[in-house]
């Protein structure tokens, strides 16, 4: 069984058996929990249910959060989308789109995948619905890259965060980006090693990001990240698919990711005491949200 604690010894244990890592991680999560790799998949397939719906619902136009912060933006660059005005073409419109749209019904308190937290949760479905919508992924291969994914976050748990408040949104939107990027490759064919490569310059890409959201909910600036994310993982998986590596191997990248969590200081980890929540216009939002709820 494997310990993930390293995605090196992932990728050789990968290589040696001659499977891709999503593959692998199947192979293993069965193993583990005394189950066939069919009902894995089934459950696989439900959590990819709950991305699609969140994808279709966040697209409303008349999507609104509770705090009335946002809402209504994944609609504005759907129809900039549909008007072939995208100038970073469809696929990664589409994908910033889908990766707004599910971030905002996250925020209107919609069903959604934390993967891995509830403030990233629109940048995996982002990478994989548009691949599935426009690249012709087939359904089989989206679980095999949710699996991959979800092997990456696994190790990136064990070995630093997933959480804002311990890593800052590095150990957030960072890690869904590192997830999202090896996902990508998977889907696409490419190797182990590849799918190392991509999810290290993902990662490295967001390294020391701080989580500061405004009056300390998961709105401002989460989903604007959210739609960053989903980019940053785009140009990661393209880079190791084209053979392009990291120079700083992919388990020494996420330990580097926790030392520099550990030493963000507090005013930087979801407190929204820091950042852009500490900001004239972040504290002017803050109190006219808390006012509002006292005036209620």
């Amino acid at each position: 069984m494997l310990d993930y604690m390293s995605l090196e010894q992932l990728a050789q244990t990968a290589e040696e058996e001659c499977l891709s890592l999503g593959m692998l991680v199947l192979q293993d999560q069965a193993e583990q929990m005394e189950t066939d790799q069919n009902a894995i998949l089934h459950t696989m397939d439900e959590q990819l249910k709950v991305m699609e719906q969140a994808a279709e619902k966040g697209h409303a136009r008349d999507i609104r959060s509770a705090s009335g912060l946002t809402g209504g933006d994944a609609f504005k660059m759907h129809l900039h989308t549909e008007n072939n005005a995208a100038l970073c073409g469809s696929f990664c419109a589409q994908a910033i789109t889908t990766a707004m749209a599910v971030a905002e019904y996250n925020a209107a308190m919609g069903r959604i995948v934390a993967c891995p937290t509830a403030g990233s949760c629109g940048i995996l479905p982002g990478a994989v619905l548009t691949m599935m919508k426009l690249k012709n992924v087939s359904r089989s291969k989206a679980w095999l890259g949710l699996m991959c994914a979800g092997g990456i976050g696994m190790v990136i748990a064990n070995k630093a965060s997933l959480s804002g408040a311990a890593g800052g949104c590095q150990a957030e939107c960072g890690s869904a980006s590192a997830m999202a990027a090896a996902a990508i490759v998977e889907m696409s064919g490419g190797s182990p090693r590849m799918a190392l490569e991509a999810a290290a310059m993902a990662l490295k890409n967001q390294m020391g990001l701080v989580c500061d959201p405004v009056a300390g909910l998961v709105e401002v600036p989460c989903i604007k990240r959210n739609a960053g994310g989903v980019m940053i993982a785009i140009t990661a998986a393209e880079m190791a698919l084209a053979g392009i590596r990291s120079a700083i191997p992919v388990d020494e990248v996420i330990e580097a990711m926790r030392e520099v969590g550990d030493s963000l200081p507090a005013s930087l980890r979801e407190t929204a005491q820091g950042g852009i929540a500490a900001t004239p216009t972040g504290r002017k939002l803050a109190r006219e949200i808390f006012d509002k709820g006292e005036n209620k």
